[in-house]
C-alpha cells in the first residue's frame, strides 16, 4: 500500500509541475478532462494516496525493518 501511494503521489507530483510549467494537465488530456468522471477518481484517488502518505512521515523506519528480517 505504501508503494502505490507514493507512487501516485510521484504521478500527482509530476501532473502539477506540467500545470505550473506547461499549462498541461497530463490526467485531464489522458482521461477525457478534467470534468470526466474517471478523470476525477484518479484525482481522488491521489488526493487520498497523499494522506496515506502523511503516515510514512511519523513512522519508525527502523522497527519496520527489525520486523521484515525476522
Amino acid at each position: 500500500m505504501d508503494r502505490f501511494s507514493l507512487l501516485l503521489v510521484i504521478l500527482g507530483a509530476i501532473n502539477w509541475g506540467l500545470i505550473a510549467i506547461f499549462q498541461f494537465d497530463l490526467i485531464g488530456y489522458v482521461f477525457g478532462g478534467q470534468g470526466a468522471v474517471i478523470s476525477r477518481v484518479i484525482y481522488g484517488l491521489i488526493a487520498l494516496a497523499g494522506l496515506w502518505c502523511i503516515s510514512l512521515l511519523f513512522r519508525d523506519h527502523d522497527r519496520d525493518r527489525d520486523v521484515v528480517r525476522d
